[in-house]
């Protein structure tokens, strides 16, 4: 952890070095950062109402934006069957995922599109590091319980270690639900500083599952807790909670980062998981993004989908552009 209390803004302008950033932290524990906050619920909802109604993409710039979103799916397979060869097909469309007579409509057959990474379980790892042998997408693995978290710290600690020993450069960690709701912050502190001592160069991402948060004040005091740990990332959800990613709560997040970010110069991306499967929600977020980061956050190294299905629905909406006409779906299979 940084031994100082903040780092200045300008130093951290210093290190984002062509398109690079330097990476998170963290700093000492500090709740009069963040216990002051006390977020306007109708504020950020009519806020995030605007995204939709007042902004639109269409035509090659929509084509652009969905390209755009491509490279920043975590392309994912978290189901209960999944097997050795979902995950190498899964690889496969990860490294080319959209067909070769599209791109070349678009003058992108040279572009070497791939998506941000592969998110996967643990315990098929070995299978996505083959399948994804020389190519630069890295493998994300989710730990420490996933989904419930609810396992001995030790545990979820040693899970960390032995996916970052079998190849995983991205660990999607959840928290102790229980730690948020009754807002114990030095604990939730101390246990994403664990995690993120167990990533060790993997960058971490910290799901705060906020569907089972109950007020948009706490996930935005867990997001600056996760974030103050050390945090690379900070993700909505696990994707297996009834109320996934929403416009509202990414909001919170989102400004969460912002003022961390001009506080310690640090900055932390941010992941929207569960439920993301048409292209024009993707655009959505593209464009929330833009608004309140701005371009910086416009790139895998701070900006993620988690989706399964999301990729699917972009190629198609690709074909229209190319074609005129809409494809059914299975002509866009995910594995």
């Amino acid at each position: 952890m940084a031994n100082t209390k903040t780092k200045s803004k300008d130093n951290g302008a210093k290190n984002h070095i062509a398109g690079k950033h330097q990476r998170n932290e963290g700093i000492p524990f500090d709740a009069n950062l963040f216990k002051g906050i006390n977020v306007n619920r109708s504020a950020v909802e009519r806020r995030a109402a605007t995204i939709t109604k007042r902004r639109s993409v269409k035509k090659k710039w929509q084509a652009a934006w969905l390209l755009k979103a491509i490279t920043c799916i975590d392309l994912t397979t978290l189901a209960g069957d999944d097997t050795r060869s979902n995950v190498v097909r899964l690889c496969a469309k990860a490294k080319s995922p959209v067909r070769k007579d599209l791109l070349e409509a678009m003058g992108m057959d040279d572009a070497k599109l791939h998506v941000g990474a592969v998110c996967v379980y643990h315990n098929f790892i070995p299978f996505a590091k083959k399948a994804l042998k020389g190519s630069k997408i890295p493998i994300a693995a989710v730990s420490t319980g996933f989904p419930a978290g609810n396992i001995p710290l030790k545990e979820k600690v040693r899970q960390i270690e032995l996916s970052v020993a079998a190849g995983a450069k991205e660990i999607d960690i959840v928290v102790s639900r229980d730690l948020i709701l009754h807002s114990d912050w030095k604990a939730l502190y101390k246990e994403v500083a664990a995690y993120r001592k167990a990533c060790g160069d993997a960058h971490m991402k910290t799901i705060l599952a906020t569907g089972e948060i109950p007020t948009y004040s706490k996930v935005a005091k867990a997001s600056w807790v996760c974030m103050m740990a050390g945090a690379d990332f900070i993700k909505t959800s696990t994707g297996k909670e009834s109320v996934n990613a929403t416009l509202p709560v990414s909001l919170v997040m989102i400004r969460a980062i912002r003022s961390y970010q001009e506080l310690t110069g640090y900055k932390v991306g941010f992941k929207p998981a569960g439920g993301i499967r048409k292209a024009k929600e993707a655009l959505n977020w593209l464009i929330l993004i833009k608004e309140e980061l701005g371009n910086d956050w416009l790139q895998p190294e701070l900006f993620r989908f988690g989706a399964s299905s999301l990729l699917g629905d972009i190629e198609r909406q690709l074909e229209h552009f190319v074609t005129g006409r809409y494809s059914a779906s299975y002509r866009h299979p995910m594995s």
